[in-house]
């Protein structure tokens, strides 16, 4: 069926309303992936000031003292994991990676693993792999959502460990390489690491002034700041995500943008040249019919014209 110029233009118009959807769709991507990265930079100072406080802590005890407890938690061979992915669509393979890579990583842990997942989109892609699905979470929305929804996970893993079901957990999300980059990691958040532990207690004070004390009980200050250091490791892996997930986002509104500016040349330039074909042909019209009345109206000239011939 050929094209008219009505509807190419109509074509045009609303490839026209689309681009302007993408473009704010960009913007507002832009807009998030900024809020998210500041506020992972915001934690910085704070996150510093924990790993201070805990180094305190282990230089007083024995790091190994404040892991026994967990490793002496033996269970049936299970493993807590949290895999964050996104709600929405538009993302790309945002989820796909981070399922992909979380199945492939679980696959040579030894145990069972039950899996909370954050968002819809990566929960359906894990339960397509037949995992465990023990929980599922909604994406927040900004960064004051983050807290309560750490605040939930919290809970839900300290709920698996009562149980006696799990002393391990596992983060899996997408970590930001650029503005529209991003690589999927993992980070073993239970049990601490022993290393780590042994490295903090003996990391230098950073002021030239003398060591704190730990003021009353020990064992209360280290949970607390145990407890702090998984709520701030919890809240960059999910900012992270988020800034991932916008970071996503952005790229595939950019190659839309892209399409259809590429679409917007074509059908303007097939309009153009139908609109200038249908010109040509009512001017020729214009110019036969001129002829055909001059004719009509000067027959004496017409028959000189074909004497001459």
């Amino acid at each position: 069926m050929s094209e008219t110029t009505a509807s190419l233009r109509r074509k045009i118009n609303s490839a026209g309303d689309i681009q302007s959807v993408v473009q704010t769709m960009k913007a507002l991507a832009a807009s998030s992936i900024g809020q998210y990265e500041k506020s992972v930079r915001a934690l910085d100072n704070y996150y510093l000031t924990v790993e201070l406080g805990l180094g305190v802590c282990f230089r007083e005890s024995a790091p190994t003292a404040a892991i026994t407890e967990q490793k002496g938690k033996k269970n049936a061979g299970t493993i807590g994991a949290v895999v964050f992915g996104s709600d929405q669509g538009l993302v790309g393979q945002f989820n796909d990676i981070v399922a992909d890579y979380a199945v492939k990583k679980l696959a040579v842990l030894p145990g069972k693993a039950q899996i909370w997942a954050v968002g819809e989109r990566v929960h359906a892609r894990l339960e397509a792999e037949n995992l465990l699905i023990n929980g599922l979470f909604t994406v927040p929305n900004s960064v004051k959502a983050i807290i309560p929804l750490v605040g939930q996970i919290l809970f839900e893993s300290e709920k698996l460990q009562s149980q006696g079901k799990s002393h391990e957990l596992y983060l899996f999300y997408n970590q930001p390489k650029s503005r529209t980059a991003y690589e999927p990691v993992s980070q073993r958040l239970l049990p601490l690491d022993e290393i780590w532990l042994r490295e903090l207690a003996k990391f230098p004070w950073p002021t030239k002034s003398l060591l704190p004390e730990i003021i009353g009980n020990s064992t209360e200050t280290l949970r607390a700041l145990i407890r702090e250091y998984l709520f701030v490791s919890l809240f960059r892996a999910c900012a992270d995500s988020l800034a991932s997930e916008n970071a996503s986002r952005l790229a595939a509104m950019q190659r839309a943008d892209k399409n259809i500016d590429e679409l917007l040349e074509e059908l303007s330039g097939t309009f153009y040249r139908l609109r200038q074909s249908g010109i040509d042909e009512e001017l020729f019209e214009v110019v036969s019919g001129f002829e055909a009345l001059s004719q009509l109206h000067n027959p004496a000239h017409s028959e000189d014209n074909r004497a001459q011939k």
